[in-house]
């Protein structure tokens, strides 16, 4: 005889939780990590300026602009949107809105991937409550909007196992809006379109994200052609691929043709790659007119190096790489302080030409840092636990480098892209802690679409017998 199923009780933990009961953990996880913002906007204000990054940003949104320098005018025109208000600390108020946006980024992504709450806010756990995400979004730098925006992309690109063509379309815009913040990203969107290309995502998916990725792209290069009569996205990346190449280039084995042969090594040593670019006794800054009228010669030098001398590129960049990984943060270049970097004390401004032409045309606010207690000294002695450790940023890679590996490879695009913000920027330029906080997001991402695939690869290959009980079908 049929049985009827008894009705549903609402108080049975093993019951799917709707609404927001079923986020309520991750509901306290964001709360703390707002709290943790709060404590930073107190703790240090009004917000941390660094010269000359900082105060070249806010000049390009007091006059928006193309700008010559090593980044296109992303984060410019954020600072520009935020101009009426006057205020550098409202920037920082609106990019740490922007990391707490991170994390609920990642969470959703992966509750919508059936990974339970718990998996969910732990991979969103290092982006919402590492230290260095806090000094970072309190930063008037453009790598918390770049965050966002790959973040935003990936999350687009994820949310379905077939997005319709408006999806991928956002996500290549967004990812065009990365490139134009910081152009490491324009590999990233190669990689959505070779994505979409492999999983045979149709040609009206992959039609409509190379145009709403290119658009963006060439109207900002034609744009700078008009302003600058430079038909390109930024200034200064010949200059940087050169000073990578200082570390190795032997002139020698080069043989580069006379008016090149200037840039080879003239004896000036740093201890970092990137340092070449300020040297003043470096070749290139040795000529007439400055580096910024080189770049396209400084390029073809470091092309032909790179060429000539493969595997001594190749080890560099995985020498520097390497650095991430380290338990103990390094001092690279040896002048920076790594990582770490709430302090008590004060940081005064340089009394320079451009700061005061900030003060008066963006905000007349701007002045040193200052930290206040108890807030200040709550976070440097919080930074020293809330930091995560290179070993453990190679466990998470690791983890979805596997997961990119199995059937469903859910896991293989965010992990590819944390890939290339691993060692794109120390391939061009160098090794920087900063530049290593973009992957961490992106790779937890990846490792817990990793690990949730790994989960049910060994369920399918060992299932979990039923447990024994009284058949209701008989008797």
């Amino acid at each position: 005889m049929l049985i009827e199923s008894p009705p549903a009780d609402l108080t049975d933990p093993c019951r799917p939780r709707r609404g927001l009961g079923a986020h309520r953990l991750f509901l306290v996880v964001a709360a703390l990590a707002a709290a943790l913002r709060v404590v930073t906007m107190l703790g240090y204000r009004p917000a941390q300026l660094y010269w000359y990054d900082s105060f070249s940003y806010l000049d390009v949104a007091s006059h928006v602009r193309p700008s010559l320098g090593f980044h296109p005018s992303g984060y410019p025109l954020l600072l520009w949107l935020l101009r009426p208000f006057h205020s550098v600390a409202l920037v920082a108020a609106v990019q740490h809105a922007m990391g707490l946006g991170v994390g609920v980024m990642i969470y959703a992504v992966l509750r919508r991937r059936s990974l339970p709450a718990w998996g969910a806010s732990l991979a969103a756990g290092p982006v919402l409550f590492d230290a260095s995400f806090l000094r970072l979004e309190h930063s008037v730098l453009s790598d918390t909007m770049f965050v966002f925006l790959v973040v935003a992309a990936l999350t687009i690109a994820l949310w379905s196992p077939r997005p319709p063509a408006r999806a991928c379309a956002a996500a290549a815009a967004l990812l065009a809006l990365a490139t134009l913040t910081r152009t490491i990203a324009l590999p990233i969107l190669l990689l959505l379109l070779v994505h979409l290309a492999v999983r045979r995502a149709g040609a009206r998916r992959l039609v409509a994200s190379a145009l709403a990725g290119a658009l963006p792209l060439v109207a900002y290069a034609g744009w700078n052609a008009q302003v600058n009569g430079r038909f390109g996205l930024g200034g200064g990346d010949g200059v940087v691929l050169w000073a990578r190449t200082m570390t190795f280039a032997d002139c020698a084995v080069i043989r580069p043709p006379r008016a090149e042969a200037r840039l080879c090594p003239n004896g000036a040593r740093q201890d970092a790659a990137s340092e070449y670019v300020w040297d003043a006794r470096a070749s290139l800054n040795l000529l007439p007119g400055g580096r910024d009228r080189y770049n396209d010669l400084a390029r073809s030098f470091a092309v032909r190096a790179i060429m000539a001398q493969p595997f001594d590129y190749l080890a560099d960049v995985a020498r520097d790489t390497a650095l991430t990984f380290a338990w103990t943060p390094v001092r690279h270049p040896a002048r920076v302080t790594p990582a770490f970097g709430f302090a008590r004390g004060r940081w005064p401004l340089p009394d320079l030409p451009l700061v005061r032409k900030v003060r008066e045309e963006y905000d007349p606010g701007v002045r040193a840092l200052a930290p206040v207690e108890p807030y200040a000294g709550f976070l440097v002695a919080y930074q020293y636990p809330a930091y995560l450790r290179g070993p453990l940023i190679a466990a998470i890679l690791l983890l979805g480098g596997a997961g990119a590996l199995f059937r469903r490879r859910r896991a293989s695009l965010p992990w590819a892209a944390a890939m290339v913000l691993l060692v794109g920027p120390v391939a061009v330029l160098d090794f920087d802690h900063r530049y290593v906080l973009p992957v961490i997001p992106v790779a937890c991402l990846a490792a817990a679409l990793g690990a949730a695939d790994g989960a049910s690869v060994a369920r399918r290959r060992w299932p979990i017998p039923p447990p024994r009980g009284r058949d209701l079908t008989q008797g």
